[in-house]
């Protein structure tokens, strides 16, 4: 039974990628998903507002008295400890990670404007990340914001980052554009070499006590597959990088219908918070026993076999035949 797949360029022994989350901000979790048999990992990310706070930081305590005594030391804020970095810290994460496991570890960047926090990318790559993920989430709340101009800052964005890098980079994605096909080939020729389809961003609440809007985390189910399916079978073979399937794998069977979509790989999450590490083992054994129960030999081997350009009814990804699933759902 072969499970192995290559996504960005990097050969996995199976489907399964820990996506960003609280589980992969820890060594010791790191190595319980690898014993469960994760294949790769994305550590958590590392958001544009920390590094650029802590550039402005620096260049502030450096220039400040630039006119002084080169030797008046004392200048500079005891309270401000400049080894004790969230920036440097993760690059610390990641030599730690890399020195104790065996799994490819991606490291993720999270943030969307034009800055100086890009040329981070390069120091994630020195630091030993065998990819980067670049989750790009911008909230357009200007009414005078027309949609081409978001998307060129989201195109800007993949484009500088790629700059810095020599490292495969993946762009997840979020199904908000008004054409996410296009927008997928536009990332590519900016220098993406992997998609995640998509993105998860989280819940808005409102606090009834304290009268003020929250932020939730969102925990999916298999019930939000849905798109993640569609894109995946849509995009499949038409652009020259790799797919991730990101939003609702719960399951072995989800991980076998996106893959069957065209997905090269799975990311997981909610599943792992909820269910913690051992999942993992769970559902590679479910997949195994589907494909010795089908006589399937590889992942391979279902590649892309129901994708838009293979399946019998193309009608599923292309139409929205609201009335045609009721008709079913009635049955």
């Amino acid at each position: 039974m072969e499970l192995t797949t290559t996504f960005l360029g990097l050969k996995l022994n199976n489907p399964l990628i820990a996506s960003a989350s609280p589980l992969t901000a820890s060594l010791d979790t790191i190595k319980k998903l690898e014993e469960n048999g994760i294949a790769a990992v994305i550590m958590h990310s590392l958001f544009e507002e920390e590094i650029n706070h802590e550039i402005h930081q620096i260049d502030h305590f450096l220039h400040i008295h630039n006119n002084s005594n080169a030797e008046a030391t004392s200048y500079l804020p005891s309270e401000v400890n400049f080894d004790n970095l969230n920036s440097e810290h993760y690059l610390e994460e990641i030599r730690r990670v890399k020195e104790a496991t065996q799994v490819p570890v991606i490291a993720s960047l999270n943030g969307v404007s034009a800055g100086g926090w890009v040329k981070y990318a390069k120091k994630l790559q020195e630091a030993g990340a065998d990819a980067l993920e670049l989750n790009i989430t911008y909230i357009p709340t200007s009414i005078d914001m027309e949609g081409h101009a978001v998307e060129q800052m989201y195109i800007d964005t993949v484009a500088q980052v790629k700059e810095h890098l020599s490292i495969p980079l993946n762009v997840k994605m979020n199904a908000y554009f008004s054409s996410p096909a296009n927008m997928a080939k536009r990332f590519v020729a900016a220098g993406a070499n992997g998609l995640s389809i998509f993105d998860n961003p989280t819940r808005v609440d409102v606090d009834l006590e304290l009268l003020t809007p929250l932020q939730r985390a969102n925990i999916t189910s298999s019930s939000n597959l849905s798109e993640t399916l569609r894109w995946c079978a849509i995009l499949y073979k038409k652009l020259p990088c790799s797919l991730c399937a990101g939003t609702g794998i719960h399951s072995g069977e989800d991980v076998l219908k996106a893959i069957m979509s065209g997905a090269d790989a799975v990311a997981l999450a909610s599943v792992l918070l909820m269910k913690g590490e051992s999942e993992v083992a769970t559902i590679l054994n479910e997949i195994t026993q589907w494909m010795e129960k089908y006589e399937y030999d590889s992942i391979s081997q279902m590649k892309g076999s129901i994708s838009l350009s293979h399946t019998d009814n193309p009608a599923a990804y292309e139409r929205n035949s609201y009335m045609y699933a009721l008709q079913q759902y009635r049955r």
